[in-house]
């Protein structure tokens, strides 16, 4: 994959994706369960981390 083709979305975003609160989405990037980096100030995620994130979530639950 080339960093051209990677999608990277906000807290809000994911937020809207995950169906999951601020404070919930910040504690899955700080325990590391969600990919994120930072870009100055600000955190984003890139889709491929969601869906990754996602997928370990329904394997663990199977």
């Amino acid at each position: 994959m080339t960093t051209a083709t990677v999608e990277l979305l906000t807290v809000p975003e994911v937020m809207a994706r995950l169906k999951l609160g601020r404070s919930t989405v910040y504690d899955l990037m700080r325990s590391r369960r969600l990919t994120s980096i930072t870009i100055g100030r600000s955190r984003r995620i890139p889709a491929d981390a969601v869906r990754d994130f996602i997928v370990h979530e329904i394997e663990e639950a199977a």
